[in-house]
């Protein structure tokens, strides 16, 4: 644990060293939809602007979200299921290309509408690599961190569902084929939001990739959705929180299906590296073809 705690802070030294190399874009891709038309419910106190930027060693990423939206990726050919992606980055920022867009896509390429969450996060400034990282080290200071935001953050993936849900017809999805997913803190917000139990707003199968920061104990809800979740063996960030996950719903009688690879590390995304967890993709696109999710 000792020496995993200083590589998180030498990676976010070189974060903060490398700060001056973020690089603000513009994201293009995808039709922008408000979670909240009525106006958001909730405020953070002293948020800087949002801003979506290249970023050393994260990619494309967008941090500063005070109005959450919805980013939304028709395929060509949709099979009227659907997936809300919601990225990871600690909630100190989203991966918005790697787990994000790029999943959205690849989703798009299997029949699947994809709609790419922009939920709120922690504010931040130009050193948000070095807080990352060092709230990371410190699990104390992450859970103080998140405190204010938890709720917040819980109603931002419950709305994604209820909007899906209720505009099921006008973006040509089926209202019984809606599913939640999450990468590490994306998975956290996925898992929160179940274990709310807040029915109207359950997904009908969650997708946990990588998931971190589940409460302990973890005990899954009546009628849980069934979970497919994925994490690599040497992910010292997010192994041990999978491993409980899926020990809850196995517990609970409910479905699961756990892929743990080898080797890959902690936020690999659609990021090809030549190791294991390349292969997570195609065991997804089994377990939704075998539960006929890709069907028309």
């Amino acid at each position: 644990m000792r020496n995993f705690s200083r590589r998180l802070v030498l990676i976010g030294s070189l974060g903060l060293l490398l700060a001056g190399c973020a690089k603000t874009v513009t994201l293009s891709d995808g039709t922008s939809v408000p979670l909240w038309p009525q106006g958001v419910p909730g405020a953070i106190a002293d948020m800087p602007p949002e801003v979506t930027e290249d970023r050393i060693p994260f990619g494309t990423i967008t941090r500063n979200v005070s109005t959450p939206s919805l980013l939304v990726f028709q395929p060509a050919k949709p099979n009227g299921t659907s997936v809300i992606v919601a990225p990871g980055g600690g909630f100190h920022m989203l991966s918005i290309e790697n787990e994000g867009i790029a999943v959205a896509k690849w989703l798009n390429s299997l029949g699947v509408t994809a709609f790419v969450l922009r939920y709120r996060l922690i504010p931040t400034g130009e050193d948000v690599a070095i807080k990352l990282f060092q709230r990371i080290a410190k699990r104390d200071e992450m859970v103080a961190a998140l405190a204010p935001l938890r709720p917040l953050v819980i109603a931002d993936g419950q709305q994604a569902v209820r909007h899906v849900r209720e505009k099921a017809a006008t973006y040509g999805v089926k209202p019984d084929r809606i599913g939640l997913m999450g990468f590490s803190a994306g998975g956290a917000l996925a898992v929160w939001s179940i274990l709310s139990q807040d029915k109207p707003s359950r997904p009908d199968f969650v997708l946990a990739i990588y998931p971190g920061l589940l409460p302990d104990p973890l005990q899954a809800p009546a009628g849980a959705p069934p979970l497919f979740t994925v994490v690599a063996g040497d992910d010292t960030i997010s192994v041990k929180d999978t491993d409980r996950l899926a020990a809850a719903w196995r517990a609970a009688g409910l479905e699961v299906e756990q892929a743990t690879y080898p080797a890959g590390g902690h936020g690999f995304g659609m990021k090809q590296q030549g190791k294991p967890t390349d292969a997570w993709t195609a065991r997804l696109q089994q377990w939704l073809d075998a539960k006929g999710l890709l069907s028309k």
